[in-house]
């Protein structure tokens, strides 16, 4: 898995293609399930490992919504609008 192999902070992820992160962001997702389903049976070996996978899946979002905010910015969208509910 390429989360195991290259540690995931913030510069890694920002060199990130979208596509990319969205494919480790599933990734991540998959093996956070697995681990979980591991933990109600009992047979997780390495509980900081759940920790680890919800911290990055939490970083590529924060990333990608980031760059959003910013690509929403720069086309001029949202300012002087109302908030609509």
């Amino acid at each position: 898995m390429m989360a195991s192999k290259q540690k995931l902070n913030a510069k890694t992820i920002r060199s990130m293609k979208p596509e990319e992160r969205v494919k480790l962001l599933n990734e991540l997702r998959n093996e956070l399930l697995k681990l979980q389903t591991q933990r109600a049976r009992g047979t997780l070996e390495n509980p900081g490992r759940i920790r680890a996978i919800k911290r990055a899946i939490a970083r590529i979002l924060t990333i990608m919504n980031e760059e959003a905010r910013a690509k929403s910015k720069e086309s001029g969208e949202g300012k002087g609008k109302a908030k609509s509910k």
